[in-house]
């Protein structure tokens, strides 16, 4: 596999200290160092010099452009100065105070073009996964080519854009592909050599528990992809992982059973790859509403009690909380109004059907759409205000099924969902208590309903989102209240972050083809920064 480097001179001082897994754990700070900003999802950052009080005084400060981009996902990873930014098959690195470039990698000889959501960074190495499934290592001071291995057959459907996750001395990877048929799964690889330590399917071998809630004609190509990177409980030493959803997408006929451990949450021991517990959000799916979406991990009071929690704002319109311990079902709400396909969630975690909702040859109506309610665009977690900032679409579409033979690789997915043309849909900023699962306050987004940015939340009170009218917003973590807007004349498919270097905040979102940097004008950034 032949990859090409280019590099340029320095435009910042790259610093050696090498990234430890401590560091990690104590992101986000002045950096980001995970896809999420910490291990726990929450992504809120403790930077305080960007308020309520000046949040209107931000500008632009500088401007990347992706010569080859079409759609970025890229959530950047930030240390000591340097930004990482990827795009299919390619990543760049960045001064964070003026944008310059500082290397780029660029693999052209990869079989996929894919989007890519982001990096990962330990020791002076930075990892990115191509479109055709390989894990690459790279010195992160210059570029070079560390090592690359393959982890993934495109011949078997696989492809790669999933943010690489680093734990301890691994990274975890994961794949796409699951609308087409394939056998979903997560792989541990040595961030020092690529050597593959584990991997968990997550569709059960014919005789493994689970497989029962199958059929055996599909069990081999079930879906339950793993596009979406996880979080992490350090104490706790679990991984939590979302799961795609069954395929085919549409039509359930051929897979009779609750086809596990698909629209699902795994907790999985980074140490062994085994699985210790599941709960899943969707069984027996037929309107493509996977699980891929945050499992964000907070400590809170639910009914009462202390617990360890998993939040999750699923595609099919409920908020879920579990115990993060053992899987519990705590609690589940409806955060849409467009939600008819079940009447609420029982005490085990089961959906208590609507019947009649499945998709049919000739189409029939149902909420959520099949964008869901909420999707793979990042929420965050204040808990100095205890909310939970989640973007969330109200949305019906009309459902098709297709009774035909399903071959996998062929890019059937058993039939789709319909948007209806007099009912666009509405996008939201929504704001929900973890605590009683109620919505707190709702900003309404103005653009025309398509869009897949998330948010950030920081200590300075101020939610950053992007909208679905191509702008990056900050609103009042407490109340909703609009901030300041800036368009950036293009679609939004990526979350920002935010960072600090040389005593001056920042904050970061790609577009469509570029990387928008924004901060306060420089006479407001003598406000004094909290760092907790």
């Amino acid at each position: 596999m032949f990859s090409f480097l280019f590099t340029v001179a320095l435009s910042a001082q790259v610093t050696e200290k090498p990234v430890t897994f401590e560091d990690i754990k104590r992101s986000p700070n002045a950096d980001w160092l995970t896809y999420a900003g910490d291990y726990q999802g929450t992504r809120h950052s403790p930077l305080a010099r960007i308020t309520p009080a000046n949040a209107g005084n931000l500008a632009p400060k500088w401007t990347f452009h992706m010569e080859t981009s079409r759609k970025l996902e890229t959530v950047p990873i930030v240390y000591g100065g340097v930004m990482y930014v990827t795009n299919s098959n390619e990543i760049h690195a960045l001064d964070a105070r003026s944008g310059r470039r500082i290397w780029t990698y660029r693999d052209d000889q990869s079989e996929v073009s894919r989007v890519n959501r982001g990096a990962a960074i330990l020791g002076n190495r930075v990892f990115f996964v191509t479109g055709d499934c390989y894990l690459v290592a790279l010195d992160r001071r210059t570029g070079a080519l560390l090592w690359q291995k393959k982890y993934a057959d495109t011949k078997k459907g696989y492809f790669a854009t999933v943010a690489p996750f680093v734990v301890k001395d691994r990274v975890i990877v994961g794949v796409g592909g699951g609308d087409t048929g394939n056998r979903g799964f997560i792989a541990a690889m040595s961030a020092s050599t690529g050597e593959e330590l584990w991997r968990l399917y997550t569709i059960p071998g014919r005789g493994e528990p689970g497989a029962e809630t199958w059929t055996d004609r599909l069990i081999d190509w079930g879906g339950a992809a793993t596009w979406l990177s996880g979080t992490y409980d350090p104490d706790l030493n679990l991984i939590y992982w979302t799961t795609g959803n069954p395929w085919p997408d549409f039509y359930g006929g051929d897979r009779k059973g609750t086809n596990l451990y698909a629209c699902a949450v795994i907790a999985v021991d980074p140490d062994t790859g085994k699985m210790k517990w599941y709960f899943q959000f969707t069984p027996h799916d037929t309107h493509d509403w996977d699980g891929q979406g945050w499992p964000v991990l907070i400590d809170t009071a639910v009914n009462g009690k202390a617990r360890k929690a998993l939040l999750h704002a699923n595609r099919n319109g409920f908020f879920y909380v579990l115990d993060r311990v053992t899987g519990e079902y705590l609690r589940a709400t409806p955060f849409v109004d467009k939600l008819d396909w079940a009447k609420g969630i029982d005490s085990k975690g089961v959906p208590v059907l609507v019947p009649g909702k499945d998709p049919t040859p000739t189409g029939n109506k149902a909420c959520p759409s099949v964008r869901g309610a909420s999707n793979w665009m990042s929420p965050s977690y204040n808990p100095a205000t205890g909310l939970f900032y989640v973007v969330t679409l109200e949305q019906c579409d009309v459902y098709v099924s297709s009774a035909k033979e399903p071959v996998p690789m062929q890019n059937f997915a058993g039939g789709g969902g319909e948007q209806i043309p007099t009912e666009p849909g509405k996008f939201y900023l929504r704001a929900l208590d973890p605590k009683t699962g109620k919505r707190v306050w709702d900003y309404p987004m103005t653009g025309p309903a398509t869009m897949w940015a998330g948010t950030v939340s920081t200590a300075g009170g101020v939610v950053f989102f992007g909208d679905d009218d191509n702008h990056l917003v900050a609103v009042d973590a407490k109340t909703g209240r609009h901030l300041w807007h800036y368009n950036m004349g293009q679609p939004v498919f990526a979350s920002p972050v935010t960072y600090e270097v040389d005593g001056k905040q920042y904050v970061t979102i790609a577009s469509q083809t570029d990387v928008f940097t924004f901060g306060l004008h420089e006479a407001m950034q003598s406000v004094p920064v909290v760092i907790h």
